[in-house]
């Protein structure tokens, strides 16, 4: 007579007149025990699960949320304040930036061109004034709700690694294994580097240390000024915290730090790409000379 709705269930009335489709389950066709109808089933159902009181839900989000932003903070992403203009224009004093905590976790280091933050090497903040944080600071930095409350680290950027060969003379242009970086990122009216003491150089970056410079070149205490410590102005890799990988404050200044592009030319790794092939024609000179005596023994005999 009229469209049967999607769905319904069909069956014949068994003989007997129960009423009851054959398909149907008896458990929610019979009251408890199969014996009957449950007028109450319906609204009975779920009574026995109590809910928590949102009072009480409210102090576990909380304890959740705090968990989760400092295993964030510890293995994920930190917030860092840029405290100088050491690093402008790239960064600027009063930002705020993301930094990633997880490659490190996973064995990566540092490559050429990265802005790094890392824990003070060697009182290269010795003389520098520290703002004393409140003991709420110091907590909202401890689960990674603040920047971090910890005063002797600092953001630099990469400019050697372990092998390379950096040198500057004069106002410049910055080599590395003897190719010149083109560096726009570099403070508009400042040199690539800074005559005089420190500013003048060549270094050869050992196994395990960076070689870093700020952006701001002619307001930056960098690798070049720190050449008498005990690290001869270098960055071990393991006081490295993570790579910034995005100006997060404030909003009209979000962006994110790339590796420049000079740092991809071609020929850059050449000193080091041919070091294998130079280590491995030296090893292989005494195994030639060595078989060429003792074929020629046999030869003999």
């Amino acid at each position: 007579m009229g469209d049967v709705a999607v769905g319904a269930r069909s069956g014949r009335e068994p003989e007997g007149g129960s009423g009851r489709p054959e398909e149907e389950p008896a458990e929610y066709a019979d009251g408890a025990g199969g014996e009957g109808p449950d007028d109450g089933a319906d609204s009975g159902r779920g009574e026995g699960k109590k809910r928590i009181p949102f009072w009480l839900e409210i102090p576990l989000l909380i304890v959740v949320a705090l968990v989760l932003a400092l295993l964030i903070k510890t293995f994920l992403v930190q917030a860092f304040s840029i405290p100088s203009e050491s690093m402008q224009n790239a960064l600027q004093k009063g930002d705020r930036v993301l930094v990633d905590k997880l490659t490190p976790w996973f064995g990566g280091e540092p490559e050429r061109g990265e802005v790094i933050v890392f824990h003070d090497p060697d009182g290269w903040l010795a003389n520098e004034p520290v703002a004393e944080p409140n003991s709420v600071q110091r907590f909202l930095s401890f689960i990674g709700l603040m920047p971090s409350s910890e005063e002797k680290d600092l953001i630099k950027r990469v400019i050697g690694v372990p092998g390379d060969t950096v040198e500057c003379n004069g106002t410049g242009p910055l080599k590395v294994n003897g190719k010149a970086l083109d560096e726009p990122y570099v403070f508009p009216g400042n040199t690539p580097c800074s005559p005089g003491d420190g500013g003048t150089f060549k270094v050869t970056v050992p196994d395990g240390k960076l070689w870093v410079m700020g952006d701001h070149r002619q307001s930056s205490l960098d690798s070049r000024y720190h050449q008498n410590d005990k690290n001869a102005g270098m960055v071990p890799v393991d006081k490295v915290v993570g790579r910034a990988i995005v100006v997060a404050w404030p909003p009209t200044r979000w962006s994110t730090l790339p590796v420049p592009d000079t740092f991809d030319q071609p020929g850059l790794n050449a000193a080091l790409g041919a070091a294998p092939g130079v280590l491995g024609l030296a090893g292989a000179v005494p195994l030639v000379l060595w078989r060429r005596r003792v074929t020629a023994r046999l030869t003999d005999g």
